[in-house]
């Protein structure tokens, strides 16, 4: 081995193996050195090859059958007994369903006149989930709709639940005493809340008393398999182990999402399902580079290959510091105290840092050259942002 590719082999290393560039690092023997050469480009190998073949997935990991999905349920009721801490006259709605519930039952009041704080008006929400049977439950959430303080203690009526789509029929029957998961007390203007008090849960608090109709199989005895994410080469890698694995089920990629299967007749298409889910395809790895400015989050996905390009990175630090003088006339003497804010501003540059990326560099070379320049989370994103706009980074940008 070249004593050039030692010296640059040994100063790449530096940053895994923990040591700070300010400390005297220990020497490497030649057979250590070796040893992490052959690391590094297993790691390569394994790399190349989860990009190429793609990595071994379940089906049901990555997709589902069409039809076999949730159903979001909605409603609007009250909550009582609460402790004070329900919805005050500046929620006018409040009282009048309080009113019209109580008229249900034979019980006329006058609304005008109802001052109780012990009520709240909330939305109650829940997802039943594909062949869920009548009898069965469901949890729900209930968030408050008015201005009260809490929903700690309180009961939800008997509400019931439909489908956004067609609110005239009642899927499922909410109620129960509900739960915030945490508390808020005060006393004395000051107070100590966990958590959101506002919004609640109640576990297993609807009852289903209608099914939803699904269908998983369609006209022709096909069944639909989606994909979560459209991706050409995964659909027909998918395709293609269907193939390979059942001789009784044709598999037809329809686009980048969708596989077509056509089942036999007299086989149940939940054993269908059930095979084809627990099949093992090869997802494909897309090359990108997902970027979170708000929380300095970045992901980097693939075999994302570098082009030659050269990298300098310097900051300019401004610091506006603001002190106040205060001016105090003597203690016989007229006048009065002035205070004078004092405004001091420095200028700070770090010296440039340039690093040089070689032809057909990989993520891990970049990730090495990143750390020792010991960047900030924000400086290695302005970092993947100009290496893309000048063509360097080869991959996918993806900014949140």
């Amino acid at each position: 081995m070249k004593l050039s590719s030692i010296l640059t082999l040994f100063c790449l290393a530096l940053p895994l193996l923990g040591w700070a560039q300010d400390e005297k690092p220990p020497t490497l023997s030649a057979e250590q050195i070796k040893q992490l050469q052959e690391q590094r480009e297993g790691r390569r190998r394994l790399i190349a090859e989860a990009t190429s073949e793609g990595i071994p997935v379940r089906l049901a990991d990555i997709g589902g059958f069409r039809g076999a999905r949730g159903n979001k349920l909605i409603g609007y009721g009250l909550i009582v007994g609460l402790q004070g801490t329900g919805d005050s006259r500046s929620t006018p709605f409040t009282t009048t369903l309080m009113a019209n519930a109580l008229a249900r039952w034979g019980t006329q009041v006058n609304e005008q006149a109802y001052r109780a704080k012990n009520i709240a008006v909330v939305s109650i929400n829940a997802e039943m989930p594909a062949f869920a049977a009548p009898g069965r439950k469901l949890d729900v959430t209930v968030s408050s709709l008015g201005d009260a303080s809490s929903l700690q203690g309180g009961v939800l009526l008997p509400t019931f639940l439909t489908s956004p789509t067609n609110p005239d029929i009642t899927y499922a029957v909410a109620s129960g005493p509900v739960s915030i998961g945490g508390f808020n007390a005060g006393n004395g203007g000051s107070s100590v809340r966990s958590n959101h008090s506002t919004v609640a849960m109640i576990p297993n608090g609807a009852d289903i008393e209608r099914s939803v109709n699904t269908q998983i199989v369609f006209d022709g005895n096909v069944m639909y398999f989606d994909l979560d994410e459209p991706d050409f080469t995964t659909v027909e890698r998918a395709a293609t182990a269907i193939n390979g694995e059942f001789a009784d089920i044709h598999a037809e990629a329809m686009d980048g999402v969708t596989l077509k299967l056509t089942i036999p007749d007299g086989v149940a298409p939940t054993f269908v399902a059930k095979e084809i889910e627990g099949l093992m395809v090869r997802a494909n790895l897309p090359t990108s580079v997902v970027i979170n400015e708000r929380t300095g989050t970045i992901v980097i996905g693939g075999d994302v290959k570098l082009g030659p390009a050269v990298i300098a990175h310097g900051s300019l630090k401004v610091r506006i510091d603001t002190g106040y003088l205060i001016s105090q006339p003597n203690p016989l003497g007229r006048g009065d105290t002035v205070v004078v804010p004092i405004t001091n501003t420095s200028v700070e540059e770090d010296k440039t840092q340039i690093a040089v990326v070689a032809p057909n560099a990989t993520v891990e070379d970049l990730a090495q050259i990143l750390q020792t320049l010991k960047l900030t989370a924000r400086d290695v994103i302005a970092i993947l942002q100009a290496l893309a706009e000048q063509g360097a980074l080869k991959a996918r940008v993806i900014i949140r």
